[in-house]
């Protein structure tokens, strides 16, 4: 995960929902073919380091390279002894020491801005044949992520715009566009109907996004202002996400991949 170290990211509350964060990795991975040779893979965004094991199965014998920005998250990482090293950089302003052979990122990429730089940038690291596999959370529009937005204004007008943000993800056909010239680009959507557990501290969706997406606008609250405002969010996730008679709730959430095999 790329973030400032000012506010680092917390790890346990991140790992709670651990399989539904690895199913996309493991449906990513799955999409990759041939890789050339020779170079290392790279887990880029790698956080706690879960997708670690797998790709560290899935490619045996590679060098596997982790690359964080956290030090809480690479700690954890480091503490499963899969990666042969780890670096605390942003994933902006990594470059490789030689050309890896994948570059793989599982929900990280998405925190970076300015994709029609980066992405080019990434690419032009790739050994000879080498594979990008990236995947992202495209959920700007979904209730879950506009109520955030939308309660965070009408409690706190002085600090939050109501306007919604530019997406950092782009459309998939700027990222067609983008990959393209430089190999055979596959892209693809997938809505998970994600089951959630019920929560001991409110209602599932939000203990799903406090960990993510809803940490910009908590960093600036208070505590007492924290209270209100989860307590208002709760409110509003259950009109859109109704719980069921167990307490669960399904929660549909999209994501975006893409393998490009450079030529």
């Amino acid at each position: 995960m790329s973030e400032t170290l000012s506010n680092d990211w917390n790890p346990e509350t991140y790992l709670r929902f651990r399989g539904l964060r690895l199913q996309p990795a493991l449906d990513l991975i799955g999409r990759v073919g041939h890789l050339p040779g020779r170079g290392a893979v790279v887990d880029l965004g790698c956080g706690t380091g879960v997708v670690g094991p797998v790709l560290r199965e899935r490619f045996a014998g590679r060098k596997v390279i982790g690359v964080d920005l956290s030090p809480a998250m690479l700690a954890q990482a480091e503490a499963m002894g899969i990666y042969d090293h780890l670096a605390q950089v942003d994933a902006a302003e990594w470059q490789s020491e030689a050309p890896p052979a994948l570059l793989f990122s599982n929900a990280a990429l998405q925190w970076l801005g300015d994709h029609e730089t980066l992405f080019p940038r990434l690419v032009g690291q790739l050994a000879s044949g080498g594979v990008l596999a990236v995947q992202m959370p495209r959920q700007t529009d979904g209730p879950s992520h506009v109520l955030l937005r939308q309660v965070a204004a009408a409690l706190f007008p002085e600090r939050f715009a109501d306007a919604a943000p530019k997406p950092a993800v782009l459309e998939p056909a700027a990222y067609f566009d983008l990959l393209s010239p430089f190999g055979a680009v596959t892209i693809w959507e997938t809505i998970y109907q994600q089951h959630l557990q019920p929560a001991a501290d409110g209602h599932p969706v939000r203990a799903f996004t406090r960990a993510t997406v809803a940490r910009p606008i908590l960093e600036r609250l208070n505590e007492e202002e924290t209270g209100r405002f989860l307590a208002a969010y709760d409110e509003a996730l259950a009109v859109s996400y109704p719980l069921r008679p167990d307490g669960t709730v399904i929660f549909p959430f999209r994501r975006l991949f893409m393998v490009l095999e450079t030529g």
